[in-house]
């Protein structure tokens, strides 16, 4: 990546004082004092457990020619051009976006918000444009793609740098669209700030990350800012069977366009079947049978299809390639043996509305003979108010409930597991038993499933680790699940 002069890169509107000169050579951007290298414009970004203004100096020392700032420190070396902002976080991605060249302009960039479905709906619309034979790429939770190539993901939306190196170099590989997920952390902290989307999608909306936003209000007025960033060009997708499809819509500059199952919509879908093979579709007005369960993926199906349709391709025409889509690594992923007719399922599932969705789907499309047994746990130093609603969503829908621990972090198992002991049913309370580790808790279920029974290992999806104590250990759902099936 070239350099660039300092006034090329810093807003005029966002500079509230300047001292120094902006006729400067920056050699790159950077948030984290500890990389900065000679000729860097260094970020100080106000942090929930660190501030970068507290390493302003680190990173002069490490020699940064420029600093942004909310405020100055007492000492202002003379070699170094401070900017004083309001908003640091709102300009490190402004600054990154012209750091880079504007790489959101070049490629037509679609992101994807909500609670449940935005990996799905962005690996799903990957896999469809590479079937047709474009290059796309892909920023997810999982993964990130530049056409078939694999990239480690660290975050479900990188830090602003991070996320315009990595679109920069998408537009440099020949990717046409970028498909993206968009969590409400990243609105709220700026990290998209400067982005130029061309198509946003609502996927839907249920209690998430209250740990985070302090209330449910402020978290849909999170999700709600990426539909406030679109102008008039761009298209709004929103879900309107969740009633706050409507919400992330008021006074949205762009087009906008609904889709639902329910009700009268731009794209509605019909289920005509839903089973562990597929579901059975009347999509854009044809029948199609796609390789996914549960009705929730007919939402995802056809958040796609919309989205297909508002980037300029026929929804008919492509109907045969939704057809061969298989969604994502975690999402509702069957774990089958040779020899073993146990049926077996890992999900990411880690909220009340996502567990109950793919229960729901697993106990629709059972039969009669199978029991239901899942296991699942809910994540340390995060949102306790879910975990009671979540055992009870799972004591409800299955027939036998094992809880467990998912990454405890820095809290207790055992604490955990009595919170989401709490939520247990009085009637249910010989439906369920308790095993903190989480290895242990799969082959216990494996080891008392029937021929045919069902089992869902929830939580943690395609995730490959587990987080005690601050520390990650390996740890692999599909795994552990395999193996278990292969000694039963």
């Amino acid at each position: 990546m070239s350099t660039k002069k300092l006034f090329e890169i810093i807003p005029d509107d966002a500079k509230i004082e300047l001292i120094g000169s902006q006729d400067i050579t920056v050699n790159a951007v950077v948030i984290d004092s500890r990389q900065v290298q000679q000729g860097d414009l260094f970020v100080a970004l106000p942090g929930y457990t660190v501030d970068g203004h507290d390493y302003i100096h680190a990173a002069i020392d490490n020699g940064a020619i420029s600093i942004v700032c909310e405020w100055l420190p007492e000492l202002l070396p003379s070699h170094v051009t401070f900017v004083k902002v309001s908003s640091a976080r709102a300009v490190a991605g402004r600054v990154a976006h012209a750091f880079f060249d504007y790489p959101s302009e070049v490629c037509s960039l679609i992101g994807v918000t909500g609670t449940n479905g935005k990996t799905t709906i962005t690996t799903l619309l990957h896999q469809l444009y590479t079937a047709m034979g474009v290059k796309v790429g892909l920023v997810s939770t999982v993964e990130n793609r530049i056409g078939v190539d694999v990239l480690p993901a660290t975050h479900t939306t990188p830090d602003p740098i991070s996320l315009n190196r990595l679109l920069r170099k998408m537009v440099d590989a020949g990717c046409k669209h970028v498909f993206m997920e968009v969590s409400s952390h990243a609105l709220d902290q700026g990290r998209v700030a400067g982005l130029d989307f061309d198509v946003a999608v609502f996927s839907n909306m249920s209690h998430d990350h209250l740990d985070y936003h302090g209330s449910f209000k402020e978290y849909v007025w999170a999700k709600k800012r990426l539909f406030d960033m679109l102008d008039v060009s761009a298209t709004a997708i929103i879900n309107v069977d969740d009633k706050r499809g409507t919400v992330m819509v008021q006074n949205c500059a762009a087009t906008v366009k609904s889709y639902s199952l329910r009700t009268m919509a731009d794209y509605r879908t019909k289920v005509l079947s839903d089973t562990i093979e597929g579901l059975h579709l009347v999509l854009a007005g044809q029948e199609v049978f796609c390789r996914m369960s549960g009705r929730y993926n007919a939402y995802n199906l056809t958040a796609v299809l919309a989205t297909a349709d508002a980037l300029g391709d026929d929804p008919v025409a492509i109907l045969p390639a939704i057809s061969g889509l298989s969604g994502a690594e975690g999402r509702l992923e069957r774990v089958a043996v040779d020899g073993n007719d146990k049926v077996a399922f890992v999900d990411y599932a880690h909220t009340p509305d996502a567990l109950e969705n793919v229960l729901k789907t697993l106990r629709q499309t059972r039969q009669d003979d199978q029991s239901l047994i899942v296991v699942f746990g809910a994540g340390g130093d995060r949102d306790k108010a879910k975990r009671a609603v979540m055992a009870k969503v799972a004591a409800t829908l299955a027939d036998r409930v094992i809880l467990t621990s998912d990454n405890p972090r820095t809290e207790s198992p055992e604490s955990i597991l009595d919170d989401l002991e709490a939520g247990i049913p009085a009637d249910k309370a010989g439906s369920y038993i308790r095993i903190s580790d989480r290895a242990h808790a799969i082959k216990t279920a494996v080891m008392i499933a029937g021929s045919r029974d069902i089992i869902l290992v929830a939580g943690k999806g395609h995730e490959k680790y587990q987080d005690i104590a601050g520390v990650k250990h390996p740890f692999d759902d599909k795994e552990v699940l395999r193996q278990a099936l292969i000694l039963r």
